[in-house]
């Protein structure tokens, strides 16, 4: 299968369960609340991780007394995108996609876009880095509210091709063409401007925002606000956005048999995955070389 972490196995690393990497509260009658508790690896996504948040968000789906989700991460970051340190080691993925060629590009993006599918709401509240896979994961959930100076982008780029390509559809081809030639990121301020997120706020004041707009949305009958939800994305599906995205997904597959992923993937088992990054990003002068 095409899992980078399938290509950096550790087996060292210890098995997880889903209680340690997600936590779960209602922070509020009648929001369901996600915390995503992988601080220390800035809420990289495991397979562990990504099976827990699908499935609490469905058990909201089916709570009665649930209106709206909200997803966010502990620690410094959203999400810095997919773990590729080999901590997938012993974990089965979370769900079944058919095997073969682009196995995980379509499995990652089947699983997110069926946040699509859920008849409530789902909220990514985003602060930090909201990297590759966690900026997939924000971009799947229906409305985003996002940290003035957060950072959203896909680094990936610089060593492959992205799992699920949704940048041309919410971000326009001129700036989805610069990031994908770049690897940047665009601030929380950006992302708003562009159409990728719905409003930004000072870091400070991100929780009790995203609280109140998601208490805003309780008041609004569930049975309405799935229809509504539902009306939106059928726009977006007619212009074919679900095509679109699968077909980005044989790209992604073709672009891990290139030689420069090739070498990406050589450089992690010889500097680990640290060394491999860094080296990935000290010639942009951004991302792990301007953490302090």
């Amino acid at each position: 299968m095409s899992d980078y972490g399938e290509n950096t196995k550790n087996p060292g690393s210890k098995k997880v369960s889903s209680e340690d990497v997600l936590l779960i509260d209602d922070p509020v009658p009648g929001v369901r609340r996600l915390t995503m508790n992988r601080p220390e690896k800035r809420n990289s996504l495991i397979h562990p991780l990504r099976g827990a948040i699908l499935k609490a968000l469905q058990d909201a789906d089916t709570d009665p007394n649930i209106k709206v989700s909200i997803i966010r991460g502990a620690g410094p970051s959203f999400s810095a995108g997919y773990d590729l340190s080999g901590a997938n080691a012993g974990h089965e993925l979370p769900f079944f996609t058919a095997e073969g060629e682009g196995q995980w590009p379509r499995h990652v993006t089947e699983g997110w876009m069926s946040i699509w599918d859920l008849a409530k709401p789902v909220i990514a509240q985003v602060h930090g880095y909201c990297l590759a896979g966690g900026s997939e994961l924000a971009t799947c959930c229906d409305l985003v509210y996002i940290a003035e100076d957060a950072q959203m982008g896909y680094p990936a780029t610089r060593f492959g091709v992205p799992d699920m390509h949704f940048h041309t559809w919410f971000l326009g081809m001129r700036r989805a063409m610069e990031m994908m030639m770049t690897g940047d990121s665009i601030t929380g301020i950006e992302a708003v401007a562009e159409g990728w997120a719905n409003r930004a706020f000072p870091a400070e004041q991100l929780e009790e925002e995203v609280l109140a707009i998601a208490e805003r949305i309780t008041k609004t009958p569930t049975d309405l606000t799935q229809l509504n939800k539902r009306v939106v994305h059928r726009q977006m599906e007619i212009m074919g956005i679900r095509t679109g995205i699968r077909a980005g997904t044989e790209l992604c597959s073709l672009g891990i048999h290139t030689e420069s992923m090739q070498e990406f993937l050589g450089q992690i088992k010889d500097k680990g995955l640290t060394g491999a990054l860094s080296e990935r990003d000290e010639k942009y002068g951004d991302y792990r070389t301007t953490d302090s």
